[in-house]
């Protein structure tokens, strides 16, 4: 181990009178190290220090946290501020060597032994002259920046590059949107040309709506517009029907004021617990008995089912799949598809043709949200009920595969990661 005040040595080049001329402004952070700055400077540049390729800067009461960065190139160049220490490496020691270190875990330890300072500690030059680290041979100093360089690239490529060249959101989203355009099943449809169309199921979910509502089960609902030839955002398959949300399902809305939530009683599911496809069990929230006689008397909905936040976020939505008693709170409506595929229509309301719809519908100004009086009036496409369970039959392999994507990713970050971690600590690791 070698003392670093042995390879280093401070530069004190104040800008004087000559001041700033060409040069520009030079901050430094954690997170990008050295880079053009637009803050405010004093009128007086007199102290300004002037920071040269190969030099290093950093910001004493923030170094503990990474702040520091080494002028690797001219645009890292110019002057910085007075407080700032600025030093460079002596013959020997290779500057991305070093600033590997310092950034290591080992490096900022280093630099938390020798900072000072009761209230606000800082690394003052002298502090960190006397931090101690491993000082091979310049070849072995450049072969392992190398390694490192070579990792970190990895790295950036697998969270970077890997990730716009599938981007797996984006991705997601189109499978759905092609979903409900009856692209993904087109050879379905070749190959089931006699399927019953959805003008029939169409007729049968009225009926059946209309049962509902000659049972009380169902309220009478106000007739909703019909669909005009501009709202229709795209064609349709043959034996397909645009149809208004309201008329294919049924809604259970519970929002209003929640009731007062307790430590353990009958659970509670609120906005929190619904994210975009997917269910979330926490928070865990949960109701008295009572509160739950008061609250649940517009009906319960069914395993399958889908929940809908109206606000905040608006437009999440996941099935219910609940084995235990439950209520449901605030800024949530549940979706009830009728003798249809309730996948399919979680897929739909996911979609961006939905989405789309929601933003247009909705209202508010600092959070926005949708009335189930316009919510009720988003378009859908309904393909034939068959066809339903083939699309989501596809939409699901196809959400596999982008999982398995997602977790090889994930699996190649983080075997990257450790691979960084093992060569730094043993480059940098104390010897025991």
């Amino acid at each position: 181990m070698a003392k670093l005040g042995d390879y280093i040595r401070e530069e004190c080049n104040p800008l004087g009178s000559s001041g700033a001329k060409d040069r520009r402004l030079i901050g430094v952070s954690n997170e990008h190290g050295l880079h053009a700055s637009s803050r405010d400077t004093s009128a007086d540049l007199a102290r300004y220090q002037r920071v040269e390729k190969n030099w290093f800067a950093y910001n004493p009461m923030r170094v503990n946290v990474g702040s520091i960065g080494l002028a690797d190139n001219e645009s890292k160049t110019g002057f910085t501020s007075p407080d700032y220490t600025v030093f460079s490496c002596r013959k020997g020691l290779d500057p991305h060597y070093l600033l590997h270190f310092l950034k290591s875990d080992y490096g900022l330890e280093a630099i938390a032994r020798n900072s000072s300072g009761a209230v606000r500690k800082r690394l003052y030059y002298s502090g960190l002259a006397e931090i101690e680290l491993p000082v091979p041979s310049m070849v072995e100093q450049r072969a392992f920046v190398s390694r490192i360089d070579r990792i970190r690239e990895t790295i950036r490529f697998i969270l970077e590059e890997n990730s716009d060249r599938h981007e797996l959101p984006q991705l997601k989203q189109a499978i759905l949107q092609e979903a409900i355009q009856g692209k993904l099943t087109e050879g379905w449809r070749v190959a089931h040309p006699d399927v019953e169309p959805a003008s029939q199921l169409l007729h049968r979910i009225k009926v059946e709506k209309a049962r509902l509502i000659a049972d009380k089960k169902l309220r009478t609902e106000k007739p909703l517009p019909k669909i005009a030839l501009s709202e229709i955002p795209f064609e349709i398959p043959k034996g397909w029907e645009w149809c208004r949300l309201g008329a294919v399902t049924r809604f259970f809305d519970y929002r209003g004021k929640t009731p007062n939530k307790i430590s353990s009683g009958v659970r509670l599911i609120t906005a929190k617990n619904v994210k975009f496809g997917r269910f979330s069990d926490t928070p865990r929230d949960y109701l008295s008995e009572e509160s739950f006689s008061r609250h649940m008397v517009r009906g319960f909905p069914d395993n399958g089912d889908i929940l809908f936040t109206t606000e905040a976020p608006l437009g999440n939505a996941c099935q219910l799949n609940m084995s235990e008693r439950f209520a449901l709170g605030q800024r949530l409506i549940t979706i009830q598809p009728i003798l249809s595929e309730k996948r399919f229509f979680l897929f739909a309301i996911l979609s961006r043709t939905v989405k789309s719809q929601l933003a247009e519908k909705a209202s508010g100004i600092t959070a926005k949200g949708i009335k189930s009086s316009r919510l009720v009036q988003v378009l859908i496409p309904l393909p034939p009920l068959a066809e339903q369970a083939a699309i989501v039959e596809r939409v699901e392999a196809l959400m596999t595969t982008c999982r398995t994507l997602e977790a090889e990713i994930e699996h190649a970050r983080i075997h990257a990661d450790h691979l960084l971690q093992a060569v730094l600590k043993e480059a940098f690791a104390p010897l025991s």
